[in-house]
């Protein structure tokens, strides 16, 4: 039997099945007003389609939980339009294309372990790590000494993403950048 969520249970991260696809809660609220029944307020994403929903549901209202398997693979190569992933275990490889892909792409290079979240078996989403090491492949000349002002610039890294980047940064230089909002963490 599996699990039952109802909507006064839903939190932030929780997978439920509705109308046939599966949603994830980005946001909840429960609201109690001075007049009528509680309800709970959420925005919920279509995990397969990535379209975001805002939407209100009764407390009692009931939805089976959706599985999410997820499974860490290791980048190994692109070949066209297909890009290939082993699994760390078994070695099996399989191919994905770029629209399974989506933006993890700008962050990952050859040998980088990713996580496939699949949904009875049909994989919809590639997350990257949570922090990836890129190289500068072009960027305006520096500045010494200009460290502290709040202005940056743009570059662009190995994997072709584009960023604003602090005055200092050279072509070369390696940087940590946060995947979960494209940002700019510090040199390595």
């Amino acid at each position: 039997m599996a699990a039952v969520y109802s909507a006064g249970d839903f939190r932030n991260g929780v997978t439920f099945e509705m109308d046939g696809a599966v949603y994830k809660i980005v946001e909840f609220q429960h609201v109690k007003p001075g007049k009528g029944p509680a309800f709970v307020r959420t925005k919920i994403r279509n995990v397969i389609t990535g379209a975001l929903i805002d939407k209100t549901f009764n407390p009692n209202e009931k939805f089976p939980a959706a599985e999410i398997d997820k499974q860490v693979m290791q980048y190994l190569y692109n070949d066209g339009d297909l890009y290939y992933f082993m699994d760390n275990e078994t070695y099996e490889q399989i191919p994905l294309n770029k629209e399974q892909l989506g933006d993890c792409l700008k962050y990952i290079k050859e040998n980088t372990d990713v996580t496939i979240l699949s949904y009875k078996g049909s994989i919809f989403a590639v997350e990257p790590p949570t922090f990836v090491e890129l190289e500068v492949t072009y960027t305006e000349p520096g500045f010494s000494g200009n460290t502290t002002t709040t202005s940056g610039k743009p570059a662009t890294l190995e994997t072709g993403l584009e960023l604003m980047v602090p005055l200092f940064i050279n072509v070369g230089d390696v940087l940590k950048i946060d995947t979960r909002t494209c940002t700019y963490m510090e040199r390595v």
